[in-house]
């Protein structure tokens, strides 16, 4: 197996440290170089990950220059995913963005269209797209056992994105740490909304089987105080019906510790049945002309390459073939679309058609 070197650039969201975790575990990758501006972001991971310091930068182009990875992965503030996208894509290497896809539909075209320019794959990481249950959820939908989607309604967030840092380890921000930090910057593109919202509806076209809704509503919270929002709910009509996706910064609980009420996860209707389909959960709840009452099915036993987003990236690339599902740019923007939907509906408090460009 070809040792794949993959270059970690741009710390600021905390997811960085989970994925170059998975890149250290894999046996035909290796972590080739780490690269923030600022060497503190970097530390726990460094000292985690036991990175040589030979492999660490400050300066993006020095890493990519001296590592020549085959595949960088980027964790900028949602705002700035486009702008680093372009800065990278022309050293020639596949970019996995972790999530979401952009701040606006514009920003996911010249994500796009500077990968494209090169020739090599650009992928969106939705860590949902890991998770047992909704791999389950898929296969079902795929093998028809709740007929024709109709709607999909998603409620996801956790207490907050400064109560955990990589490998899920708790902390507890002081107010000024929320005033100061890009998660709460509009023009960083901070707020539940951008941050969950390409979750739901990225899974939600995925289960719809790529189809786009016809128009968006969305409400968000004004919190005094606070330039973005905390807590969203995006209403989309499709031409079957009604789908509804809530964000939620300020859970009762985080999900990966123990579930809050609502419960984050999916449900899911279909002509002939439903779905219930939670984070974490071992179980989904189905619903059949022959079960009405319903019945708890196990969920997927998951097997490689499909247990996490390096090892399937890997062999996309050792196979020549492209990324699919909410991976893809096709998916992924048409999630986006919705998205920049929900943001100017929120903006202009009124239903609107799905955005175009």
């Amino acid at each position: 197996m070809k040792n794949w070197k993959i270059a970690g650039i741009n710390f600021d969201h905390m997811h960085m440290g989970d994925l170059l975790r998975l890149v250290d575990e894999h046996p035909g990758a290796e972590i080739a170089g780490v690269c923030h501006v600022d060497r503190s972001r970097m530390g726990g991971v460094i000292a985690n990950l036991s990175i040589p310091d030979d492999r660490v930068f400050t300066d993006y182009r020095a890493c990519l220059e001296q590592t020549k990875p085959d595949l960088v992965i980027l964790c900028p503030a949602t705002g700035e995913h486009a702008d680093w996208t372009e800065k990278v894509a022309p050293f020639g290497c596949h970019i996995l963005m972790e999530k979401p896809f952009a701040a606006s539909l514009a920003d996911a075209d010249r994500m796009i269209a500077a990968v494209e320019a090169t020739g090599k794959q650009l992928s969106i990481n939705w860590p949902l797209r890991w998770y047992p249950p909704y791999i389950t959820t898929h296969r079902l939908i795929e093998e028809g056992i709740i007929g024709e989607v109709r709607e999909v309604h998603h409620y996801g967030g956790n207490r907050g994105p400064l109560y955990h840092r990589a490998d899920k380890e708790e902390r507890y921000p002081t107010p000024e740490e929320r005033q100061s930090s890009w998660w709460y910057s509009k023009a960083a593109g901070g707020g539940s909304l951008l941050d969950y919202l390409g979750y739901g509806v990225t899974l939600g076209t995925w289960f719809h089987r790529n189809r786009k809704p016809i128009e968006v509503t969305t409400s968000v919270d004004r919190t005094e105080g606070l330039e973005v929002d905390e807590h969203s709910i995006t209403v989309a009509r499709y031409e079957s019906g009604l789908s509804k996706f809530e964000t939620r910064w300020g859970t009762f609980s985080d999900p990966w510790m123990t579930q809050p009420q609502p419960k984050c996860g999916f449900v899911i209707t279909g002509t002939t049945g439903t779905i219930s389909s939670y984070d974490y959960d071992v179980t989904i709840r189905v619903q059949t002309p022959s079960k009405p009452e319903g019945e708890d099915v196990a969920v997927d036993v998951i097997e490689s390459p499909m247990k996490n987003v390096i090892e399937y990236l890997i062999h996309c690339l050792e196979n020549g073939e492209p990324v699919s599902g909410p991976l893809s740019p096709e998916v992924c923007r048409i999630g986006q679309q919705i998205v920049e939907s929900a943001v100017r509906s929120a903006a202009e408090k009124r239903t609107v058609p799905l955005a175009e460009v």
